[in-house]
């Protein structure tokens, strides 16, 4: 009796699984946000690859491709294909640390805003993004989402078009949230890997706020980022770690 239970059941999953692939197959489209997840050892790949400078400064080295958002806190000159700009807060838009990674086909994309102060401090081949935009740099497909906060309007405003990035690197969706509390649309984002703000006098309200948005986005790795610098602390990343265990895995990057 056990047994048939036992086969029962396994036979159940293995329907479940395959029908869940078939969904998931019909549903694909050429918008980031919908393609097929891929493995967790595409995932970690993408990771071993990827370093935290401080607050939302992240770079991702891909196929030969070094991605940067919010360029700060650098200290090396280095050489980006692509820049990533979430809005125009200092410790994200940083023409000094921009200057250190820039080359002349470096490709930068910022909010309207933003572009135009890049323009002004004399940077070349700037694109201008709204939320909601899907487009392909070199075979990279982004789409480009809202950041803004829900409580602390003064902040960061929804009327100011402010961005995340959705980056699919290889079939793994990469989200870089910018500066951000919890908001809904985030339940319509699909991720494979989130960073995620930890500051929580800018960005979340707390850190159970950030871990709810870690599960709205689906996210099969969350890293926390925009910590223990100017706000947040050290000790909040381990409390994001211990309230996503056995939901979500959490990887904590050492600051460069």
């Amino acid at each position: 009796m056990l047994q048939n239970l036992k086969i029962y059941l396994v036979t159940l999953l293995i329907l479940a699984f395959s029908c869940s692939n078939k969904v998931e197959k019909k549903n694909n489209s050429d918008n980031p946000i919908n393609i097929k997840l891929k493995s967790t050892e595409d995932m970690l790949k993408i990771i071993e690859n990827t370093k935290w400078f401080g607050q939302s400064c992240v770079r991702i080295i891909f196929e030969g491709k070094t991605i940067y958002f919010d360029p700060y806190n650098i200290s090396k000159v280095d050489k980006a294909d692509i820049i990533f700009i979430t809005h125009s807060h200092k410790d994200h838009f940083s023409p000094e640390n921009i200057r250190k990674i820039i080359t002349p086909n470096t490709k930068i994309y910022a909010p309207l805003s933003t572009s135009m102060l890049l323009s002004d401090s004399g940077f070349v081949n700037v694109t201008a993004v709204k939320p909601f935009e899907n487009f392909e740099i070199e075979g990279i497909k982004v789409s480009s989402v809202p950041a803004y906060n829900v409580v602390k309007t003064n902040f960061h405003s929804k009327e100011n078009n402010w961005l995340g990035y959705i980056v699919n690197l290889g079939g793994t969706n990469v989200y870089h949230p910018g500066d951000t509390e919890r908001i809904p649309e985030m339940k319509n984002f699909k991720t494979d890997i989130a960073f995620m703000p930890l500051g929580q006098t800018y960005t979340m309200n707390n850190v159970e706020e950030a871990v709810e948005a870690v599960i709205d986005v689906k996210a099969k790795i969350a890293i926390p980022f925009h910590y223990g610098m100017y706000e947040g602390k050290v000790d909040d990343a381990e409390k994001f770690k211990e309230l996503l265990n056995g939901k979500v895995e959490v990887i904590i990057l050492k600051r460069e």
